[in-house]
């Protein structure tokens, strides 16, 4: 099942590979990932992963990244138009 995920962050050099790291670690494979700077501190990461395993696996261990000021996800939808 794929789940889009969204992550605030603090802006540091090694914040996106510790996420990469939970994400991997959890068995979850990301097949879409968009990171824009909204100031020099904080950073908005978008990711949308794919994996058989619940995904409240994934978010209760970002959330405990010193690094991650907020995460939330949500269940990633086909329009209907593309589902015939």
């Amino acid at each position: 099942m794929k789940h889009t995920v969204n992550l605030t962050l603090e802006q540091r050099p090694e914040v996106l590979e510790r996420v990469l790291r939970v994400v991997r670690h959890r068995g979850f494979k990301v097949t879409k990932m968009n990171m824009s700077l909204e100031s020099e501190k904080v950073a908005d990461l978008d990711m949308t992963v794919e994996s058989e395993r619940a995904i409240e696996l994934l978010t209760k261990q970002l959330d405990k990244l010193v690094d991650v000021l907020s995460c939330n996800a949500s269940e990633h939808r086909v329009p209907e138009r593309l589902v015939s």
